[in-house]
């Protein structure tokens, strides 16, 4: 487990433990992964990260641990995020979708049976970290470059270094790739994450590469966003855990109607059991079971390890939006 500590000082945010969060997060990963020496989890950044993440090297890449909390680091919350106007992003699909039946609502976890656009917006991230094969999620949304993912902070960056070899591969089952795997061409998060990996703002984004000649949210659909638009909301939470005792191969969804976090953190809250290699999957308001689609809202970012079934996830205010529009633009 990893352990996120509070500044002392009243006027910031909570921010990891670097030393005793790297150690931690090992322990995690190797009892998550079994053997990161193994040929196909070797990772070095190379000119053509695609061509690096082989069905063999996805199957085999270790879930990048979520977050937790120990209950001994927990004291106030922390002070409320700067608000802004209320923003909301309208999704974008290719085409005309199916639409499927109703699923039960609130669900803590279970695999995604719906389809919808969903299924292909959101998709496993691969990327090299600390020299190993590691995993999270992300979804694709909206944006005027047709090439924006979103993603948690932590899946782009940690312990201070950008990650390297970095791909999303929307639709994933199986180590197959129905829709290609898509390189990043330039990674980024919120400045607070990036100056200090505060947990409050885990969040991360993804500017990709044509592939084939297309642009992603041409071939994939993108899902919209929300950004300011408060507290204690029906979500639904989807990603790709690959923890015990899941294994990254099935599309799980979690939904309920959530709560600020009243701990650590301004973050969302749901009942949800997924594990390790679901961060930065995509939390979504206005969701349409039917159609699989919605709005952006949050990703899924940590744990308190005394609440192993409740994912907490960040508040998407004027930071967050300030970060799509940067990567939309690039």
């Amino acid at each position: 487990m990893r352990d996120i500590r509070r500044s002392s000082h009243p006027s910031r945010s909570p921010r990891r433990s670097r030393p005793v969060f790297a150690a931690l997060l090992g322990a995690a990963a190797l009892l998550g992964a079994g053997v990161f020496a193994s040929p196909a989890g070797a990772a070095t950044a190379t000119a053509d990260p695609a061509s690096f993440w082989t069905a063999e090297r996805m199957r085999q890449a270790t879930p990048l641990d979520l977050p937790a909390v120990d209950r001994t680091q927990v004291k106030a919350p922390a002070p409320s995020l700067a608000k802004g106007k209320e923003k909301t992003v309208t999704p974008t699909l290719p085409g005309t979708l199916n639409e499927v039946g109703v699923l039960a609502f609130p669900n803590s976890g279970g695999a995604w049976s719906g389809g919808g656009a969903v299924v292909s917006t959101a998709g496993r991230v691969f990327f090299a970290y600390q020299g190993r094969t590691a995993s999270c999620s992300g979804n694709a949304v909206t944006s005027a470059n047709k090439s924006t993912v979103i993603t948690a902070g932590h899946c782009v960056k940690l312990e201070g270094s950008w990650h390297t070899n970095w791909v999303f591969v929307p639709g994933y089952h199986d180590g197959q790739a129905p829709y290609g795997r898509w390189s990043a061409t330039k990674t980024l998060a919120t400045p607070q994450w990036t100056a200090s990996e505060d947990i409050n703002y885990d969040i991360g984004a993804a500017v990709v590469a044509p592939l084939d000649g297309k642009l992603l949210t041409d071939v994939v659909g993108g899902q919209g966003l929300a950004f300011n638009t408060g507290y204690n909301r029906a979500m639904y939470a989807f990603g790709f855990p690959a923890a015990s005792p899941y294994d990254g191969e099935k599309f799980i969804y979690c939904s309920g109607t959530t709560n600020r976090d009243f701990l650590l953190s301004n973050d969302h809250g749901m009942n949800c059991n997924m594990t390790g290699g679901s961060s930065g999957g995509p939390w979504f308001t206005q969701f349409n079971e039917a159609t699989g689609t919605g709005l952006l809202s949050s990703v899924n970012s940590f744990k308190y390890n005394f609440l192993p079934n409740r994912m907490y996830g960040p508040y998407f205010g004027t930071d967050a939006q300030n970060l799509y529009q940067t990567a939309q633009s690039s």
